[in-house]
This record gives structure tokens, C-alpha cells and sequence, in this order.
């Protein structure tokens, strides 16, 4: 065969001369690298916990929902006021209705957003620039390490990453098809605009607005179609998060103080939280997502370098990245998991770069996109197999296993039983109690019959058993690295 054969812009040529088709869309390929990241992503966080990452605060939402019937304003373990919109909760909750799980329940959140994503990053990148750019936008966003870490944590990290994709995904297509902006189209982005605000609040303003504002002034001197929708979706969205905060503050005492003042007002101090330097974002994002950050960082400057100019929609997605990172940048408060919602327009934006390749670059480009392949997942196989083996040796899943013996042993005995409070939110959870009893209530319980077991924290256990009539200590959880250990008591038979 004489010539060249073309797939999605890449061209090959064997060691005889002859044109090949670069198989780098093959079938087997594509499915191999699917369910490589759906392993990755189920397995990454495994023995599955709520000792880290606040995730028994957002774990506790749900529950407190279901045992209390606290549907609007939920509290934290330790009966502080919940800081975040509830509507991840009723997501659980209703996962819960149907799988009488708490363990899917809470993490089915986060996994079906980042299934979600993967696919649908795959398909409009496909549609929009070819299979080979779709094969490695959703390749990118599944061998990363934020993805793998956040795939099934019982956060609102990665449900809100999909909403606020959704939303420049819309602004992108409106952008790439020329159209003007519709009453369905104002009302599909009025919905996603509230469901961000009643997962996370108004911080999809901080991804999505500076973008905006950047690609509304290039476009005056660049043409091409309007990003903007008008004002109405944006304003009436945050007036519903406006009246849940007001409500909040009439309704639940120290609300003010928790949500506004310290969880809303206090990101933008340099005192109530840990505050971290305005490049802090940019080397993490460059480990979290390499090797395709510095893939998108060489087909960036191989398009410089010929002077090439960006089309509308790719100008969008640049403006939505650079944005969103800027302005998280300059607020102080930081932590690596909060710029995530960057991700996949990164990924959309590395499968336009390499339908934008042109004949002569093929064979360098082809070597990147292979080199990249590999070492994404060797990279991030590697860090799933070293974490999940670290948590295994460190013993993470102690108190887990503790607490599923605490419950056989009691609902087999029909034990009333409770929790001491403790450091450790997670707890009440494993034991499934919706509230830690003080020390001094648990001897008084105890003392008037109405427990016949209690789980303590190890540091109070001698000190209480005293003061527990006919107290046998039944179990003690394994030693681990990570936690505290407890001690389950029980009234010895007289």
C-alpha cells in the first residue's frame, strides 16, 4: 500500500516504508484501558473507612436524615452544625432506600459522578474531535491520582466536579454549534447552577465566572459566538442558596458563626484556616495529573511555536481552566482535592490539542501520546497498589472489623449498647448510633440497667470500668497505625 493512511490526524509508518494505521483506538485497547480505571477507581480507597478527609462528616449527613429526620440542616458526629448544603445526603439517603447499604449508600455518590464523567468525557470528546482525542480525554481522566483518591470517598468533591463540568460543557457546545442561547437552554443551567449551590454553595462561580469574563473580552477582538446566557440563571440559583443560609441562621443555633463566618468568610483570611501560598495549586495539579499535565504543557508549546490559533471552543476551555485555577489560587485557604473540578475540561482540552495535530508533528505527537499511556498507568497502578498495601499493613480497616463485631455480637444478644465519644467521628457510624454518650452519662446509664454494653475508647477504659457494675471487657480492637483503639464491655451474667 503506497501513501499515507490517517487515523484521527496520526500517521505511522512501519520499518519497510509502508503506511500503517496507528491502532491506538484498537477495541481490545479501549476496553482494557476501561476497565483498568474502573478498578482503579473501585478498589484505590480500599479497606473503605471514614477515618480521613472529613468523610464521617459527610457520611453522617445521610444518616443523621434517616434516624432523626433532619432533611434541610444536618449536624457533625460530634454534634457540631454541618457546614455543607444537603443535597449529596438526599442522594444517599435514597441509594440507601434501595440498597439497605450504608457503604454503597455513601460512596455511590462519588463513584456514579466519576463513572459519569469518564463516559461522557469519552463521547463528546469523540464526537468533537475524533476517537483517538475521546480514547485519551477519558484515558486522562481515569490514571491520575485525584481521580483514583476521590472515585469512591464519601465526599462532594467528585459529584461536584461533574455538575460544574456540565455546565462549561454546555457554554462549550452553545460556543462550538454557534447557537444563541434558548429559554430551555437558560433553564437546563438555572438547574445545574442550583444543584452545585445545594452540593457546595457558590463556588462553581469560582470556576465558571472568570472563565467567562476572560473569553466574553478575547472574543470582542477574536469573534466567534457568545458564552454568555444572562444574568437570570446565575442570580436566581443563588438566591435559593441565599434563602437555605438564612434559613439556617434563623433556624439552628451557631450557624453564623460555623457556616458564614468560618466555613464561607473565613476561606478569604489568613486566619481561621490554614492558609497556603498562591502557587500552591499549580506544582500539586502538575504531580496530581501528570503525565498529562506536561502532555498538555507540549502540545501547548508545539502549537505556539507554529503560531497557531485557537478556535472558539478551544479558547473557552482555556479561559475555564486558567480561570477557575487562577482564582482558587488567590483565595488563602487551600487543599489539593478543591482545584479538581479543573480536571475534565484538562481532559477535554488534551483531545482537542491532538485533533490539532498536524501531518509533520504525527511522529513525535505519536511517541508523546504513547509514552503518556504508558506511564499513566504505570504511575497511577503503582499508587493504587502501594496504598491500598500501606492501609492493609497499618492495619487502617481495625476499627471497621471491630465495630461489625460489636454489632453481630449485640443484635445476636439483643445488647442495648452505645458509644463513649471519642476522637474518632467515624465511630458512630461503624456502630451505627447517631449520637457519642459523655462518660459520665454512659456510667449512669450503665449503673441504672438501661445498657448492657458499651464501646470505649481505650484511653478511657480503665478509667470507666471502675465504675461499671459486673463489666467484662468482651473485645478490644486491633492495634493500627492510623487510629485509636476501643474496648467493648458487657454486663457479665449474675
Amino acid at each position: 500500500m503506497n501513501g499515507a493512511t490517517f487515523h484521527d490526524g496520526l500517521r505511522v509508518r512501519d520499518d519497510a516504508g509502508i503506511d500503517q494505521e496507528l491502532r491506538l483506538t484498537s477495541p481490545p485497547l479501549r476496553w482494557s484501558i476501561l476497565a483498568g480505571v474502573l478498578l482503579i477507581f473501585a478498589v484505590t480507597n480500599l479497606p473503605w473507612t471514614l477515618d480521613d478527609y472529613d468523610q464521617a462528616k459527610q457520611a453522617y449527613t445521610s444518616f443523621e436524615m434517616v434516624q432523626q429526620g433532619h432533611w434541610l440542616y444536618q449536624h457533625t458526629p460530634n454534634e457540631a452544625v454541618a457546614t455543607k448544603p444537603p443535597l449529596v445526603g438526599w442522594i444517599s439517603t435514597a441509594l440507601y432506600e434501595v440498597a439497605r447499604s450504608w457503604e454503597a449508600a455513601w460512596r455511590w455518590p462519588s463513584l456514579l459522578a466519576a463513572l459519569t464523567l469518564l463516559l461522557f468525557l469519552r463521547r463528546e470528546a469523540s464526537a468533537a474531535y475524533g476517537s483517538l482525542a475521546g480514547l485519551f480525554a477519558m484515558a486522562a481522566f481515569g490514571l491520575n491520582l485525584l481521580s483514583a483518591r476521590l472515585a469512591t470517598l464519601v465526599r462532594t468533591d467528585m459529584p461536584l466536579a461533574l455538575v460544574t463540568f456540565l455546565i462549561g460543557w454546555l457554554i462549550w457546545r452553545k460556543i462550538r454549534r454557534g447557537e444563541n442561547w434558548s429559554t430551555r437552554d437558560r433553564m437546563i443551567l438555572f438547574v445545574l447552577l442550583t444543584i452545585t449551590m445545594l452540593i457546595k454553595g457558590p463556588i462553581v462561580y469560582a470556576f465558571i465566572l472568570p472563565g467567562l469574563v476572560c473569553y466574553q473580552l478575547l472574543r470582542r477582538k477574536r469573534g466567534g459566538s457568545s458564552a454568555w446566557s444572562g444574568w437570570w440563571p446565575w442570580i436566581l440559583s443563588l438566591a435559593i442558596f441565599v434563602l437555605w443560609v438564612v434559613g439556617g441562621i434563623v433556624r439552628q443555633p451557631g450557624f453564623y458563626e460555623s457556616v458564614v463566618l468560618k466555613e464561607f468568610a473565613g476561606r478569604f483570611t489568613e486566619t481561621v484556616h490554614k492558609p497556603q501560598p498562591i502557587y500552591f495549586y499549580l506544582p500539586h495539579l502538575l504531580q496530581k495529573f501528570a503525565p498529562w499535565s506536561l502532555l498538555v504543557i507540549g502540545l501547548a508549546v508545539v502549537f505556539w511555536r507554529r503560531g497557531a490559533r485557537a478556535q472558539a471552543a478551544t479558547l473557552w476551555l482555556i479561559c475555564w481552566i486558567v480561570g477557575g485555577l487562577v482564582l482558587m489560587s488567590l483565595i488563602p485557604s487551600k487543599r489539593v482535592d478543591r482545584i479538581f473540578p479543573v480536571i475534565p475540561p484538562l481532559c477535554l482540552l488534551l483531545g482537542a490539542q491532538i485533533a490539532a495535530v498536524r501531518e509533520g508533528e504525527v511522529r513525535k505527537i505519536r511517541r508523546w501520546l504513547t509514552a503518556a499511556l504508558i506511564s499513566a498507568c504505570v504511575f497511577t497502578g503503582g499508587y493504587t497498589i502501594w496504598k491500598v498495601g500501606n492501609s492493609a499493613r497499618k492495619g487502617k480497616a481495625a476499627l471497621v472489623e471491630f465495630s461489625r463485631e460489636v454489632r453481630r455480637e449485640a443484635a445476636e444478644n439483643h445488647w442495648r449498647y452505645e458509644v463513649v465519644g471519642g476522637h474518632e467521628e467515624g465511630m458512630l457510624l461503624y456502630l451505627r448510633r447517631d449520637h457519642f454518650l459523655a462518660p459520665n452519662d454512659a456510667v449512669q446509664r450503665w449503673q441504672s440497667g438501661q445498657l448492657d454494653a458499651l464501646v470505649v475508647q481505650e484511653k478511657l477504659a480503665q478509667r470507666l470500668s471502675s465504675r461499671l457494675p459486673a463489666a467484662k471487657q468482651a473485645l478490644v480492637s486491633e492495634k493500627s497505625g492510623f487510629v485509636t483503639r476501643y474496648s467493648f464491655f458487657v454486663r457479665a451474667a449474675p
